[in-house]
């Protein structure tokens, strides 16, 4: 049996050129690329907003390329697809000062030993030189980033390459294959240290080549070709080559890297685990709810064959779809290294490993990414509440980066996600796939209140109505608690004067008078005792003390100087270290307080700020980060307490709160 198909995901930032790298490829491939960013959404957004698969040959290998998003809001769809992935493409801007931006791309390769490349597109637009790029890429990156090719200058453009292994030059043409040249004179000092540089570099993974250097020896190319390939499956080290995908420039050579250089499935299978027991093994690397179609399981093939008919489950593999852009063509088989559409099996989820016809849940998953920004949701037209639902769910089964809240405090239904472009997204997807329109707004914050005074209330309720009336009469004592402490209830009644089946009446009625006190928030840190009160034998009941004591907190709590109390969060804000100090603004301009601030863990030139954030400082703190680190740095929070709220912005919130209460 042929061998199946070897899989490149391009990943990189928004603006580096994937998409159009992807379609150069191709073509060289000696095909026109299949339609691309087709979906309704790419096309709104002007940009990728969903993983492209398409299919190719060339010189008789069979290859699957994803290309991937490249908004930060979109990096699950990178992640997901580059663990499936045997080799990766990191393309790359020219610009040294973008380098921070292809950091969590760095992290996630080097985090799962991935091997990857890294090209960088538009060379052919910069004045910037090659080296000070690599030192800036360098920065973000725990494996070294090896140059495989130097550029060939006439005078401020770039205009073609030399090849550091073979040293051989090309020069770019139009429209046309490179032309194969001589190198040039002036360009042989640089060629020379470059090439003792990667030597230099694959000589810490090989102490045979260690020994020709240091006997002054030239190793063979071929010998540099095979250990290149050898490292690079090893995730030793990332070839560096360059190039100007509009113009088809090092397009070539890049195929020809990934031909000879990228592992093969088994080994990919090997290194991810996905080689041991059992005949069949595949990975679910990503989840369609398509119209017309319904869902799809995108799957990679690891072991084995999967074919029409089979047993997943109990339930039956019905129908394989080959994938190639917007096309889909039915197959019968796919082999190992295939990725295939598995229709209408519901029970698959995207990181579930099927083994012998068995489902093994999120074996294969990546984390989801943690929300950083979050809207409320609501359908606008009322009918569409249980739909909204639905669909909901079901772009949460394509992006595990999309999460749901149901608040009882403020009764909102929020939509979390990775920033504001990504929940429009999700907007324009629930309307244009499933038709239900929505509205969105700002999350209200969790605000409570409390109390700082002591307060003895009598409470009485009384109603004479034809019959039985209804009567309770009672006396607490309210009092402050320390922060955190929440609602507490106690009673010291004595003598029967308030009989012990109405006292939980009494407790009910205080509870419930706390859900909105003076300021119109949740009452907490407060306690309320029931020391006496009254009875009737005949009138009282159940509903006549919980009454007495819902009035009892409506009428006593004003008086016992109420204060807001705002959520505060623990932040860790993580930042490029160039951009530090614009997180220590940001920070202080949101009124949060600053604890400290660290090398970030295990993130090469990365720092991470620590302060104590109010909730409302949250809400577009991702947007302002993004715009000041070109959209590098991101954070994390985690409620950690609340604290009260004086002045100006506590009035505010206050009258806010009263006319949302009035409407």
């Amino acid at each position: 049996m042929s061998k199946g198909a070897r899989c490149a995901v391009i990943v990189g930032p928004q603006g580096a050129g994937k998409t159009t790298l992807l379609r150069a490829l191709i073509e060289r491939a000696g095909r026109g690329a299949p339609a691309l960013d087709a979906s309704q959404e790419s096309q709104d957004f002007g940009s990728t907003t969903e993983p492209n698969l398409t299919r190719c040959a060339y010189l008789g290998d069979d290859w699957a390329f994803i290309d991937c998003p490249g908004s930060v809001e979109l990096l699950q769809a990178s992640f997901d697809a580059m663990a499936a992935a045997d080799i990766v493409i990191l393309v790359a801007d020219p610009d040294p000062d973008r380098a921070a931006a292809l950091s969590p791309f760095f992290k996630f390769l080097d985090e799962r030993q991935i091997p990857h490349v890294l090209f960088v597109n538009r060379v052919d637009e910069t004045r910037v030189r090659v080296r000070a790029l690599l030192q800036a890429l360098q920065t973000y990156s725990d494996r070294p980033l090896v140059l495989r090719q130097v550029p060939i200058r006439d005078k401020d453009r770039i205009v073609g390459a030399i090849d550091l292994v073979s040293e051989r030059a090309w020069k770019y043409r139009e429209g046309a294959p490179s032309e194969l040249i001589e190198i040039p004179e002036t360009e042989k000092p640089v060629e020379s240290e470059a090439r003792e540089a990667m030597l230099d570099t694959l000589a810490d993974f090989d102490d045979g080549l260690l020994e020709q250097i240091l006997e002054d020896k030239i190793p063979p190319s071929d010998t540099l070709f095979k250990l290149m390939a050898k490292e690079l499956e090893e995730d030793a080290f990332a070839p560096v080559l360059m190039g100007s995908a509009a113009h088809g420039n090092g397009v070539t050579r890049l195929f020809k890297l990934l031909r000879h250089e990228a592992p093969e499935p088994a080994k990919t299978a090997e290194r991810l685990g996905f080689s041991g027991p059992g005949e069949t093994i595949t990975s679910v690397i990503r989840t369609m709810h398509l119209p017309h179609v319904g869902k799809i399981s995108v799957a990679r093939v690891w072991k084995g064959a999967i074919r029409d008919g089979d047993s997943v489950n109990g339930g039956r593999v019905s129908g394989l779809l080959a994938l190639n852009g917007e096309a889909r063509e039915k197959r019968v088989e796919a082999r190992a290294g295939d990725i295939v559409g598995l229709p209408r099996l519901d029970a698959l989820a995207s990181g579930d490993l099927l083994i012998d016809g068995r489902i093994h849940k999120g074996d294969a998953a990546v984390a989801a990414l943690a929300p950083v920004y979050a809207l409320a949701i609501r359908p606008r037209n009322e009918r569409d509440d249980v739909r909204l639902s639905t669909a909901v769910a079901k772009l949460i089964e394509e992006d595990a980066s999309l999460s749901t809240e149901r608040r009882a405090d403020t009764g909102e239904f929020v939509l979390r996600g990775q920033g504001d472009m990504h929940l429009r997204l999700a907007a324009a997807k629930l309307k244009n796939r499933y038709g239900v329109e929505i509205e969105t707004t700002l999350p209200r914050p969790s605000y409570r209140e409390t109390i700082r005074a002591t307060a003895d209330h009598h409470a009485r309720h009384k109603k004479q109505t034809g019959g039985h009336g209804q009567f309770a009469d009672i006396k607490v004592k309210i009092k402050p608690l320390p922060r955190g402490a929440g609602v507490a209830f106690d009673e010291t009644i004595h003598g029967g004067a308030v009989p012990k089946q109405f006292i939980p009446a009494v407790e009910a009625g205080v509870r419930e008078g706390l859900q909105c006190g003076p300021l119109g928030f949740p009452v907490v840190d407060v306690a309320v005792t029931l020391y006496d009160g009254q009875h009737h034998s005949v009138d009282s009941n159940e509903m006549s003390f919980k009454l007495a004591g819902r009035q009892a907190m409506r009428d006593a709590l004003p008086d016992c100087q109420p204060v807001l109390l705002e959520p505060i969060y623990h932040t860790v804000i993580h930042s490029p270290r160039d951009h530090t100090s614009k997180a220590h603004a940001v920070i202080s301009s949101r009124r949060g307080q600053i604890l400290g601030f660290d090398a970030r863990p295990g993130w090469p030139g990365w720092d991470s700020v620590t302060a104590m954030m109010p909730e409302s400082g949250l809400h577009d703190l991702i947007i302002e980060l993004r715009s000041l680190t070109q959209g590098a740095a991101t954070f994390e929070a985690k409620f950690d307490h609340y604290q009260e709220l004086y002045g100006k912005d506590a009035d505010k919130i206050v009258e806010e709160r009263r006319q949302a209460l009035t409407r």
